[in-house]
């Protein structure tokens, strides 16, 4: 069993950048009534352009029954829940290890590096609606990799 731990930047960043507004604005804009946390990932589009998208995630059942990982090896991949609602954010060094699960608390958003093993969008108690920034160009940009024996991943005891 693997139980979610909290996502925090320092946890997360071999496999990408949590995206969160926390602490002060890194600058104003508006005339000074907007504070811009400004520059907060990575991305890599790899020779395609940026794509913005928006999603609808429908909840999985815990106990989850992790049975794939994918990664993206032409570009970068991020999640912005549109909600305050936590999600999950799954991640593996490779198919062959144990992966690693995070909580979100609900205002932070995730961006993959390039390549990063990362579980599907993983929304817990109702349907959630999530801003896209990925790859949109040529090329295979998915590899999937389905465990013989899935993972099964808790949520932490409250």
């Amino acid at each position: 069993m693997i139980t979610a731990q909290p996502l925090t930047a320092a946890a997360f960043a071999p496999y990408g950048d949590v995206i969160e507004a926390q602490g002060d604005p890194s600058f104003f804009i508006n005339a000074g009534q907007c504070g811009r946390f400004h520059d907060l990932a990575q991305t890599d589009f790899g020779g395609g352009k940026a794509g913005i998208s928006l999603a609808h995630g429908t909840p999985y059942a815990m106990p989850l029954s992790l049975t794939m990982i994918e990664r993206h090896p032409l570009g970068s991949q991020m999640f912005m829940p549109l909600n305050s609602a936590p999600f999950l954010v799954i991640v593996s060094d490779s198919p062959e290890a144990t992966p690693k699960v995070f909580l979100t608390n609900g205002a932070q958003g995730i961006n993959y590096h390039r390549g990063t093993w990362h579980g599907v969008l993983t929304p817990l108690n109702a349907p959630q609606p999530f801003l896209i920034v990925d790859r949109i160009g040529e090329g295979n940009n998915l590899e999937e990799h389905f465990f013989e024996t899935p993972f099964s991943v808790s949520l932490p005891h409250a």
